[in-house]
């Protein structure tokens, strides 16, 4: 998927960035391109020289110039993209040519968003009230291709956005606008699929199947070899967060020191032993949605094994209302206790037991 920005100075184009790149989006920003231009040019580094160099390298090559080499850039990388500062038309009209693009403007109080550019204190933001407001005029109308215009780039988005409140709004509205582009790709995926084979030779998954699938492909950057496991937390079809065994931050990995081992006696009165060491697939995902801000109540979370007692009481205190599991685990009995009276479904896909 790429995203492309466009917005009125100081509205929060940077902040949906950061905000996409807690999702995992790569970023491009055409204020940067520009920035690198400049300097190659030793030209001081402010909103007039931006302007000057854009226009001139979207004169001597193409209005979408700039935006080509940011995508060359992103499809060496791979994965979600965002590209920031989309202000010229051209720009959007050769983006729209890719497949999955989506055109994001944000917009804000005149006087907010002076306020905001202010206190970056930027070479390029340190203006007057009124040179701030003449700079956007220049740059809102143009019959020239290959000039800013950005009213016309605004009423081209997909997607629009008032950032008058604080993050977590805008935060909230990013995110729910990226459940509805997934729930719109899948849909149109599935309207236009083709039957390109027999049942026989193929059979697509189900999202219980494709999940776990991802489950087993997060395990594998497990560091403990004495449960290679992993897990995905899911809400409406769209991945919030992702766990693997291993160790806290800073700590040696058992693959490379070996197991720091304790007895413990479960609740079926057999000894067994544990890795001591580790953090459990599930706490650290429950870990990772935190370091992000991202809520998981309400989310369903697969996983290679059931939860042991202590990942159950914190999946239910996090919100997690249906567990999806691969295997049985030995010491789940007590687990299932816990889910059972939290109101939490636990499915296992099969009935079988992990004795690890």
């Amino acid at each position: 998927m790429i995203i492309g920005i466009t917005g009125t100075m100081g509205a929060g184009k940077g902040t949906i960035v950061e905000i996409l790149k807690e999702r995992g989006f790569k970023h491009y920003s055409v204020r940067e391109f520009l920035i690198e231009e400049i300097e190659k040019r030793r030209m001081p580094v402010n909103r007039d020289s931006m302007v000057e160099v854009a226009n001139d390298l979207r004169e001597k090559n193409s209005p979408s110039y700039i935006i080509e080499q940011l995508y060359e850039r992103a499809k060496e990388n791979k994965g979600d993209s965002v590209i920031e500062s989309l202000r010229v038309v051209g720009e959007i009209e050769k983006l729209r040519t890719r497949k999955n693009f989506y055109l994001f403007s944000v917009d804000a109080d005149a006087f907010l968003r002076y306020e905001r550019i202010s206190r970056r204190k930027s070479e390029s933001d340190n203006v007057s009230y009124g040179e701030f407001l003449s700079q956007e005029s220049r740059e809102m109308n143009s019959d020239d291709s290959t000039k800013q215009n950005l009213r016309k780039c605004i009423d081209m988005a997909d997607f629009k956005f008032e950032n008058n409140g604080d993050i977590e709004d805008l935060r909230k509205d990013i995110f729910e606008t990226l459940v509805e582009i997934e729930e719109r790709n899948y849909k149109s995926f599935e309207e236009n699929e083709t039957e390109d084979f027999s049942e026989e030779e193929y059979s697509r998954p189900s999202w219980d199947e494709y999940f776990m699938e991802i489950v087993h492909a997060v395990s594998k950057r497990a560091t403990c070899d004495r449960g290679r496991t992993g897990c995905v937390i899911v809400k409406n079809k769209q991945i919030l967060a992702t766990g693997y065994v291993g160790s806290a931050v800073g700590q040696p990995h058992c693959d490379d020191v070996g197991h720091l081992i304790e007895e413990t006696i479960h609740a079926d009165g057999i000894k067994r032993e544990h890795c001591i060491r580790t953090i459990h697939a599930e706490q650290n995902a429950v870990c990772q949605a935190a370091k992000k801000g991202v809520s998981i109540y309400g989310a369903t979370i697969y996983c290679k094994l059931e939860p042991c007692p202590v990942c159950a009481k914190i999946l239910v205190n996090s919100g997690i209302k249906k567990v999806i599991c691969e295997k049985r685990y030995h010491a789940a009995q007590e687990s299932r206790k816990i889910f059972e009276m939290a109101g939490v479904e636990v499915v296992a896909i099969k009935e079988e037991v992990d004795e690890y």
